[in-house]
């Protein structure tokens, strides 16, 4: 029983998976070591001295027991590297020596597509190595004297592919020889039409900045002009099928690079190239670039593959510009603990890096949580030497300090502005109380829970060791028919139906084909994994108590079927059907009882 991903052939995705066998994989990224039936290594995802890191060769598939991290080979893949399913698809597929695969859906529209966007990635490979031949090729002097008055170094220029762009004909000459097609040289956003038909460079005389995703391919270029004009400082080519601004950072590939060579504790976000390459410079080299626009939810996401800790660092305007900072709240609605760089008003982070590291570690080491640098922005527009402003901005400060989390926030905020204004701790936090309510509220009840809710947790537990016992083939599990459990959590419900389909099919149970089934991420799948680790599924201990699991859980079958039963005979106004719930209700009561006299 198995699935394809995103439209795959599954047959394709089964061959892929056989010839990619996950201890191969997993080894050559890590050094695994094998200790009883699977491979052990230090969590490529977590730090860790012991190695919790376990590869399941038989099975196909991984699973940290310190982080909680699995998957199968394709997920392994897909995470290591920070790229997509489809990213990983095409890794394992070139490994394997594999044709990249055909979609079920449209099919030869599907591979119209990718020959469109290989021709557009040569054609953007091709236009960033004329550029940069450009550079060097004795005619760029304004180009190199504006690298030589950024203080940038040859290494840098050549880590970063910077080019220049001498004309606006020289390009489409260039790449005419080429034999691309019109459409296609369009397409690619490196060239674009005048007014009187002819193909132009779209980056005309400007240094140019080539921006490469996560798979080391061009797919863009920004551009900046080197004297004043009336035209805009910097300029990216037109967003195409290859390039799209919103879900791009720059320098995403060098952070790619870096996160392989070590962990990546936490990712800085700068605004512009120019910031990106003289922090890169100057040591710091775990940053990025938004390139100018405000952050969007799947940049957001892009970081989270790297870190969850984000530094964002713009201007040292940054706050006087953009006081609500509502763009950062994208992060933070991502889980990303987000902390604000201030920098020194007017300087941005290009400035502060060539005063030398230390110089932007001091404003890193100063970095504020979010909703701290939300008050430390406000305050800029106020002066709280006059009573007036101070009252002003108390109020707007006390809407920042109610939407911290958690009371303890509150009550440092409200610290802060004591501090600041004056005024007593008392009298703020009076004030905080006296908000208005922020929009139309809804009355809530609380809702009266169910005697057997403070069982919760147990029979959850006994739902977790029942299906991995089943899951990892327990010779005690082995005659016992699930399919009958009326299991409450929906990731339990679709493991059960898989084990008991296999059965009924009599085909063998895979915990690795459960990845495709349950999606990317599923927490409580992995605490089942967790179970199958030293001896806690083998033993008379483990027996006797997946024997007191089944009973759990069909103790909470029979309370779940009484609960229902109350309902329905409530809601019934037929005596006949009144008295068949009745019956029925007495019997699981007595069931019930029974069970609990054991």
């Amino acid at each position: 029983m198995t699935t394809g991903g995103r439209g795959i052939d599954p047959r394709y995705m089964q061959e892929l998976k056989q010839k990619n066998n996950i201890v191969e994989v997993i080894g050559g990224y890590v050094p695994l070591e094998r200790k009883g039936g699977n491979y052990w290594a230090c969590c490529p995802f977590h730090h860790e001295k012991t190695a919790s890191f376990a590869v399941n060769e038989a099975e196909q598939f991984y699973h940290c027991f310190g982080c909680g991290v699995s998957g199968d080979v394709v997920t392994f893949v897909r995470e290591i590297e920070s790229t997509d399913f489809m990213g990983a698809v095409r890794i394992l597929a070139a490994r394997a020596k594999m044709p990249l695969p055909e979609s079920n859906f449209d099919t030869e529209r599907a591979a119209e597509l990718r020959k469109k966007r290989d021709s557009l990635i040569k054609i953007l490979l091709d236009s960033a190595r004329f550029y940069l031949s450009n550079l060097y090729g004795g005619d760029a002097g304004a180009h190199l004297e504006y690298i030589s008055r950024r203080k940038l170094a040859p290494t840098t220029v050549k880590k970063f592919g910077l080019g220049a762009s001498l004309d606006f004909y020289s390009l489409p000459e260039y790449l005419a020889g080429k034999g691309y097609t019109r459409e296609d040289l369009v397409d690619s956003g490196v060239l674009a039409e005048s007014k009187n038909g002819k193909l132009i460079d779209s980056q005309g005389g400007r240094l140019i900045f080539p921006i490469i995703n996560a798979f080391d391919e061009v797919v863009g270029f920004g551009g900046r002009l080197l004297e004043k004009s009336d035209f805009a400082k910097y300029k990216n080519t037109k967003e195409t099928m290859v390039f799209n601004k919103s879900k791009t950072l720059y320098n995403i590939n060098l952070l790619k690079k870096l996160k392989r060579e070590q962990p990546i504790s936490d990712v800085i976000v700068v605004e512009g190239y120019m910031d990106t390459i003289s922090l890169y410079q100057a040591g710091f080299k775990n940053v990025v670039a938004s390139m100018g626009t405000s952050l969007t939810k799947d940049q957001a996401r892009l970081v989270k593959r790297y870190s969850e800790n984000v530094y964002i660092s713009y201007d040292g305007d940054f706050a006087g510009q953009k006081a609500d900072l509502r763009g950062l709240e994208i992060l933070k609605d991502e889980n990303l603990s987000v902390r604000v760089v201030p920098l020194p008003d007017g300087l941005d982070p290009d400035d502060v890096a060539k005063q030398g590291a230390d110089a932007y570690q001091k404003c890193l080491d100063a970095a504020m949580p979010l909703i701290d640098y939300k008050l430390h922005s406000l305050e800029k527009k106020y002066d709280l030497s006059r009573s007036e402003d101070k009252r002003s901005f108390v109020a707007e400060a006390l809407k920042i300090v109610r939407s911290a989390e958690s009371e303890s926030e509150k009550e440092d905020l409200l610290k802060k502005l004591r501090d600041r204004t004056g005024f007593t701790y008392q009298s703020l936090e009076r004030d905080l109380q006296n908000l208005p309510a922020e929009g139309k509220q809804t009355e809530i009840s609380l809702p009266v829970l169910p005697e057997a809710a403070a069982g919760t947790d147990k029979y959850k537990k006994a739902a977790r060791f029942v299906l991995a016992a089943k899951l990892f083939s327990a010779p005690y599990a082995e005659k016992c028919d699930i399919s009958g459990i009326g299991f409450d959590d929906n990731v339990h419900k679709i493991i059960a139906e898989y084990i008991s389909a296999c059965e009924r099919n009599g085909e063998r149970v895979r915990p690795s084909e459960l990845f495709e089934i349950l999606g990317e991420d599923s927490p409580e799948f992995n605490e089942i994994l967790d179970l199958n680790y030293g001896d806690k599924l083998s033993g008379s201990v483990a027996e006797r108590f997946f024997g007191e699991s089944l009973q759990t859980l069909e103790e909470e079958g029979l309370q779940a079927e009484i609960d229902e039963c109350k309902k329905r005979f409530e809601a019934e106004t037929d005596t006949g059907r009144r008295k068949e719930i009745a019956r029925r209700l007495d019997e699981c009561m007595r069931r019930l009882k029974k069970r609990g006299a054991r």
